[in-house]
């Protein structure tokens, strides 16, 4: 099985920050409580307030693709609807 890391940063629109803060803490528990999910971390620029820096690591494709689904479908997905998302998605041994 491939490990999958996601890495990169999204931009969050000014009028969606306080809500994206608030849910923040919910969203990376839910993510840490997945199975697969070995490391996930997302942290604010200390520069750009409406930049935050995202890392993940899931176990294999199967884990990674849960959590998108579950994203999808939550409400960290409604959100984050317009989210400007820049990832780099890599598998490795």
């Amino acid at each position: 099985m491939s490990k999958i890391t996601l890495s990169g940063y999204i931009e969050v629109p000014a009028e969606d920050l306080e809500a994206i803060c608030l849910e923040l803490p919910n969203h990376i528990a839910l993510t840490e409580q997945e199975a697969g999910c070995l490391l996930f971390t997302i942290t604010r620029d200390p520069v750009n307030p409406n930049r935050f820096d995202v890392y993940e690591e899931f176990t294999d494709k199967a884990a990674f693709e849960q959590h998108q689904a579950r994203v999808k479908t939550s409400h960290w997905g409604l959100v984050t609807k317009n989210v400007e998302r820049f990832y780099n998605i890599t598998k490795s041994s």
